[in-house]
């Protein structure tokens, strides 16, 4: 990671040591994001859930965590990542006791909510840090190594978490992931720099311009709202980006049970597959993507590329649905592993704009993604639930259901492509 470019740089080895502290909290996050996909099992039988209450307590985190992204933005901005991170982590540390202790639906619910809202500044901080502390490249690598260090916690709420349930039971796991977030908390508290205002920032050293990007007035969001490149990348963040962890999130797990009749442990091994597939994948993605735009391949190419790729294999998930039989699991990962050229979007949007307009924009683009989440998981279970109450068959609905789900993502790869030339990121 270069220490020189046109502002000042955190050296090497302090710009690793901010990225594991951010990269631990954000495992914590995608672990608890991700967990209800391998207790859903347990969660159904012990709550009695069906397929529309477990969307919705899987969204539940979701919505909880899009309701902050606006003022986060704004926060971020204007405290920095290292004080606004902590705040929000204290709130996640009440929503794993609460989920713990709860002993209703309704209480499960209002834990994830409490739980998405506490957890919501983990990738957007660091991502805001990186804008200031971070050259543009090595803001692309660690985009993608953030998104691996997500998958990591993914990958550890599938088996390992299956492993442990029969010895702890799901209450004593929340209580032990509250004790985590605290840790998470000191680290960086300790490790992460101080947050120096943009216009006092080395970012624009004194004798900039009043008129720079860096010092302007802070407009809300209105600047993030007329940007055309925001809006030409948003169906495409709601839908695939959305779509694509809405499903490694939730519904991969019951698609393997209902529609392939996996047990549970099998379809702990098969999330856990899928998971691993998608940390290889960013890791993957923080070493080439650098090299790809020096040679002047940019994330819009890569995300037209990438995204008719994820299309054709969700088509052939619906089709053979059944027939895949043991590959249930390895076409899930494909699907997930092609949706991937998705997560381009986010650091492209968040170059697409001053870095006194990072939070801002980065939370706006964020919201968008986990709007799309919360949609698409409780809406595939929504339409689960609708095509059973027609008389349709458990195989079918699913096969409805992600038909549903196809059809958004097309328009919305449609509509990226029929975007004017010049609204291209520069």
């Amino acid at each position: 990671m270069s220490a020189t470019s046109e502002h000042p740089l955190l050296s090497r080895r302090a710009a690793i040591t901010v990225f594991l502290a951010f990269a631990s909290a954000y495992f914590l996050s995608t672990l608890i994001r991700a967990i209800t996909a391998t207790l859903s099992p347990t969660l159904t039988l012990e709550m009695g859930l069906n397929a529309r209450d477990l969307g919705l307590l899987a969204g539940g985190y979701f919505l909880g965590f899009s309701l902050t992204q606006l003022p986060l933005g704004s926060w971020l901005d204007r405290f920095g990542p290292k004080k606004v991170n902590i705040a929000f982590l204290a709130v996640a540390v009440l929503g794993c006791l609460a989920f713990a202790t709860a002993t209703s639906f309704v209480g499960l619910l209002a834990a994830r909510m409490l739980c998405g809202v506490g957890l919501s500044a983990c990738l957007m901080a660091p991502l805001t840090g990186y804008r200031r502390w971070f050259d543009s490249t090595a803001q692309l690598r660690t985009n993608s190594w953030m998104l691996m260090t997500g998958s990591l916690g993914m990958l550890t709420s599938t088996l390992p978490v299956q492993w442990l349930m029969p010895l702890y039971g799901w209450r004593a796991l929340f209580v032990g992931l509250a004790v985590l977030v605290v840790v998470t908390m000191a680290l960086i508290s300790m490790l992460v720099p101080a947050w120096v205002p943009a216009a006092n920032s080395p970012a624009n050293p004194a004798g900039a311009s009043a008129a720079s990007p860096e010092t302007m007035p802070n407009t809300g969001y209105s600047e993030v709202w007329r940007n055309a490149y925001f809006w030409r990348m948003t169906p495409v963040g709601f839908f695939s980006y959305g779509g694509m962890v809405a499903i490694q999130t939730l519904w991969a797990g019951p698609w393997m049970t209902q529609v392939g009749g996996w047990s549970s442990i099998e379809a702990a091994t098969g999330l856990f597959g899928i998971n691993l597939t998608m940390l290889c994948t960013f890791w993957t993605w923080g070493l080439i993507t650098p090299k790809l735009v020096r040679r002047g391949i940019h994330p819009n190419t890569l995300i037209a590329w990438g995204v008719p790729l994820s299309l054709l294999v969700l088509v052939a998930l619906i089709l053979s649905a059944e027939a895949l039989g043991p590959w249930t699991a390895a076409v899930l990962a494909l699907f997930c592993l092609t949706s991937s050229f998705v997560s381009l979007a986010q650091p492209a949007v968040g170059q697409a704009f001053p870095a006194a307009l990072a939070g801002r924009a980065l939370s706006a683009y964020n919201l968008v993604i986990f709007a799309g989440i919360f949609v698409v998981q409780w809406g595939i279970g929504l339409m689960v639930d609708l095509f059973k109450s027609l008389g349709w068959g458990t195989v079918a609905s699913f096969q409805g259901a992600m038909t549903v789900f196809l059809i958004c993502s097309i328009l919305s790869y449609g509509y990226f492509l029929k975007s004017k030339p010049d609204n291209q990121h520069p």
